[in-house]
């Protein structure tokens, strides 16, 4: 039987003890079953105040602190980007079908905020968390966020759409090699030899997978590597992709083909060719990666790798499912696809 919290006149419930200990109320669960996966620190302070109330759950209370909320949190580095906003929908549409509900943060790409979002969405008692962009993008993984995620994942798994070394958060990536070696492919069959590579940060894990996959290709088809015609410090943005390609064209270097890093810079490489007067494609193929409704809306509209937006989604919540019920793979490879438009042709 509960008691009376003193001079309360209420019950104590295992929500009052994670409160006072400032864990999950899943973490107190696993203490009173006697599970190991509790920092020692953690049970002793939980034990501590369990001895303190004389705490003692009966089996119906013991039975509602197992029970699943069936809701998942999924914490997006910015869903005003259009390729956030549709894998969320597709998460969404994927969760409904599995019975499941979804909760959205915004973490902004600021890690002060993703810390603070994966403890809101741990109180929130979610079954899993996916993480899609943001700190798992890092081509080096950051030690702060890691031991934050490790933390979460004593109650709650994590999937992540990149990486995060020293965690055991299963990954739904895309296969960002393949996904350049598709675009080389296509433009070197094109006759295209001068090609480019505009915005993006190596220190991106897919950005940085995408470069080697590039200079993998040149070595295949014996096209010599010229560095000027990479931006390897560039952004995601509409403004880097323009300023990246009149740098270029400033230098006196004119690609026949550009491969720009998102549909975003792709809309600015476009921009920056048309101003300095040459024709897309007839001058410059432009072709970038993503496939959201950008793509569509240039003129010329844009030649672009696409991801299956609905299988990316179901994947992702197929992996949290699975790890809720701790099964599943590790790693699961998104395979990317070409959508050929028209801002791209053969080299004249």
């Amino acid at each position: 039987m509960q008691v009376l919290k003193p001079n309360e006149g209420k019950p104590i419930t295992i929500y009052d003890i994670a409160r006072e200990a400032e864990v999950s109320p899943a973490t107190v669960s696993r203490v009173l079953t006697g599970n190991s996966n509790v920092r020692k620190e953690k049970r002793k302070k939980i034990l501590e105040i369990i001895e303190k109330y004389n705490f003692k759950p009966n089996a119906m209370a013991r039975g509602l602190s197992e029970t699943k909320s069936k809701i998942i949190g999924i914490l997006v580095a910015d869903v005003r980007n259009p390729f956030y906003a549709e894998l969320f929908l597709a998460c969404e549409q994927a969760a409904k079908l599995a019975g499941y509900t979804v909760m959205l943060c915004n973490s902004l790409n600021n890690m002060e905020q993703e810390e603070y979002l994966l403890d809101q969405l741990v109180q929130q008692r979610v079954d899993a968390i996916i993480q899609i962009g943001g700190r798992v993008d890092d081509l080096v993984s950051n030690m702060e966020y890691v031991e934050k995620v490790n933390q979460v994942m004593n109650t709650i798994p994590v999937v992540v759409t990149g990486k995060l070394e020293g965690t055991k958060c299963k990954m739904v990536r895309i296969d960002s090699m393949k996904a350049m070696e598709l675009l080389m492919e296509y433009l070197i069959s094109l006759g295209h030899r001068d090609i480019a590579v505009v915005g993006g940060s190596d220190k991106v894990l897919s950005t940085y997978e995408k470069l080697v996959q590039y200079r993998l290709s040149l070595q295949k088809y014996h096209i010599p590597f010229d560095p000027d015609l990479i931006s390897p410090e560039g952004t995601y943005n509409v403004e880097s992709g323009y300023r990246l390609m009149n740098e270029m064209l400033a230098k006196g270097k004119r690609p026949t083909a550009v491969i720009a890093i998102n549909d975003f810079a792709a809309a600015g490489v476009m921009h920056s060719v048309l101003e300095h007067g040459y024709r897309i494609p007839e001058d410059i193929s432009v072709v970038g990666y993503d496939n959201t409704y950008i793509s569509q809306i240039l003129n010329p509209s844009l030649t672009t790798i696409d991801y299956n937006y609905q299988y990316y989604g179901k994947s992702l919540i197929e992996a949290a499912i699975d790890a809720i019920e701790g099964k599943g793979e590790l790693l699961k490879l998104v395979t990317p696809g070409l959508m050929i438009r028209g801002s791209s042709g053969s080299r004249r």
